[in-house]
């Protein structure tokens, strides 16, 4: 199952991907008068994420992170394991370095697929390119407590519903009403950068399965 899913994948995430067209309608808008500012005086930093599949049970699952409270633009959301690229490392080799730093998957155990469109993460100044990849068994996932709070786990399945995507109304830091397309994923409200680009992610997966 889950390699006819990796052989269908690998060769779909070849060709273009829809990128904006899948992103957009998954981005927060505010609610009344009072939005989020972002200027960024430098160019934006380089980083990877890592949507990596499993099978489980005979489910094929992927990890998210839900962050540790802080005052920062993330603090407290849930995200793929990623970060920012270290020196000379190409996007693969930073997907798997925060993979293994963040929830302890073991890299040469894993098979890199492709990569999806890059994204640009307004509040923070990334460009983040999401690399695609599979285990051929289930890792035993060990979070790292300072960057990971809990990891949550989410299947293909539901993924590509047909009601997958939902919409309610959030506060964000306290101040922000927004209005916020998102998944329900373990319980947890996945929205913003990541809702983005799990919905490209889900597109082509429709397409092919």
């Amino acid at each position: 199952m889950l390699k006819d899913l990796a052989d269908k994948l690998k060769k779909r995430l070849l060709s273009p991907m829809p990128g904006a067209e899948a992103h957009e309608p998954l981005r927060a808008y505010a609610v009344g008068n009072l939005s989020p500012k972002f200027e960024h005086k430098l160019p934006p930093k380089p980083g990877s994420v890592l949507i990596l599949l499993y099978a489980e049970d005979d489910i094929i699952k992927f990890p998210l992170t839900k962050r540790p409270q802080y005052l920062g633009a993330h603090g407290g959301q849930v995200s793929f394991p990623g970060g920012k690229a270290e020196q000379d490392e190409d996007v693969e080799q930073t997907a798997l370095r925060e993979g293994q730093e963040e929830i302890g998957i073991v890299p040469n155990e894993l098979t890199v697929l492709g990569k999806l469109s890059n994204f640009f993460v307004i509040p923070s100044n990334f460009i983040v390119t999401p690399i695609v990849a599979i285990a051929d068994h289930a890792p035993a996932f060990h979070p790292d407590p300072r960057e990971v709070e809990r990891i949550i786990t989410g299947s293909i399945s539901d993924l590509v519903a047909d009601n997958a995507v939902k919409q309610k109304e959030i506060l964000v830091s306290n101040q922000f009403r927004m209005m916020a397309p998102h998944f329900e994923i373990g319980g947890e409200i996945v929205w913003g950068a990541t809702a983005m680009m799990l919905n490209e992610f889900r597109i082509i997966l429709r397409e092919i399965i």
